[in-house]
């Protein structure tokens, strides 16, 4: 029965549930993937016509789809993502662009739009989406759920269309707690156990960056974390935030453009102006440039793991502002793009795992509080965010 979708979220012209195989922690519950991942008999789409005309169907589905019905939840269908992922508001000229179920007049956030907002709207109680750049963490963020970008490689990605493979993750949203927690355990059945929390840092230069309303929701939030473990505020980014923005987009793009080339190349696809202006610019980046940023990205990464030494969580704002507005120009998408990209290149370079908590409201409108947790510490994240939620 197809599900009745008032959000925009799943894809048009799509009927996909594939029922439970098995029985276990998720007995019951209902999940969507978002249409990067493959479902066997059907065009993984991608978000955009052409790519979806010139490749077939599936033939066998995802890996994490096959762990989720086994663990006793049913497909209820494929969701939409900004075109070949390449977005961080949730907009699609061609799909549709998703409906926050919870700002209505703003973007849902992207790249994992539709299944963020099918979480968010109660139409499934999980949902899978995929993370590069912040595409599951600003998502959850505008819609106010809970999301995982792991540990980078802590969850199959066996099955999921690639974009730029030492970025991509595949993550998930949940708006409870506990169904987030279980999911979790699902997907990383070889994760280390969960570790004390020793201490917590409150990053100063990410609230220095964000908007006042997004530091005035989270402010209570901030308030909890002393009940977790003791509280001491840091300076992550000594050079700036800014400079490791420019490595996350300098790294990203060149492998998009080096996944995309030949296709683009052979087959002239339709694109947005946005989309296809990336893919242009991503062109032009030298090898000089793409090595300097990877010697940048390894030793901030160094930085990172010495500074949580397997002991320690950073929190920070999930994204540094508000939602905008659905009719936004382009001009100011383009802008929210960017700042976007201050706070989500710290969990891409690294590859370390980031939590969004859904722990902030600025009137009625979402905002989320970031987590990031030493490598492999997911299941201590998840732990966390029920913690938090009790």
């Amino acid at each position: 029965m197809p599900i009745h979708d008032p959000y925009g979220a799943f894809v048009p012209g799509t009927d996909i549930v594939l029922p439970a195989t098995g029985t276990g922690p998720l007995d019951g519950l209902t999940f969507a993937a978002k249409d990067l991942f493959d479902i066997a008999g059907h065009v993984t789409g991608c978000g955009n016509p052409d790519w979806a005309r010139t490749h077939p169907p599936a033939r066998r589905s995802a890996k994490v789809v096959e762990q989720l019905r086994a663990a006793g939840a049913t497909l209820a269908g494929k969701t939409i993502t900004d075109e070949i992922s390449l977005g961080l508001l949730g907009r699609n000229q061609f799909d549709g662009t998703p409906i926050n179920p919870r700002a209505r007049d703003r973007f849902p956030g992207g790249s994992s739009s539709g299944s963020a907002t099918a979480v968010a709207g109660g139409l499934v109680d999980f949902a899978l989406g995929t993370d590069s750049g912040g595409s599951v963490r600003v998502p959850a963020s505008f819609c106010g759920l809970y999301g995982l970008r792991p540990t980078h490689g802590a969850i199959s990605v066996e099955g999921l269309m690639m974009q730029s493979a030492s970025f991509d993750t595949a993550g998930f949203f949940a708006d409870d707690a506990a169904i987030f927690e279980a999911v979790g355990i699902v997907l990383t059945p070889d994760a280390e156990p969960v570790s004390p929390i020793e201490e917590i840092l409150i990053a100063t230069d990410a609230f220095a960056i964000a908007d006042e309303a997004v530091r005035a929701a989270l402010e209570p939030a901030l308030a909890r974390l002393g009940a977790i473990a003791p509280v001491r505020e840091i300076t992550l980014a000594e050079e700036g935030l800014k400079a490791w923005n420019q490595c996350q987009i300098t790294a990203q793009c060149s492998e998009f453009s080096a996944t995309f080339r030949d296709w683009v190349d052979a087959v002239n696809p339709r694109f947005s102006f946005e989309v296809g202006s990336t893919l242009a610019h991503a062109a032009l980046i030298s090898e000089s440039a793409r090595a300097e940023a990877l010697r940048f990205r390894a030793n901030l990464s160094a930085r990172l793991d010495a500074l949580l030494d397997r002991r320690r969580v950073v929190v920070y704002p999930a994204v540094p502002i508000l939602p905008p507005h659905r009719d936004a120009p382009l001009s100011v998408m383009g802008a929210a793009g960017d700042r976007i990209v201050d706070l989500t290149c710290i969990a891409g370079l690294s590859g370390l795992p980031q939590v969004g908590l859904p722990l902030g409201k600025y009137g009625t409108i979402p905002v989320g509080l970031a987590a990031l947790g030493w490598r492999g510490a997911d299941r201590t994240l998840l732990a966390l965010a029920r913690s938090l939620a009790t």
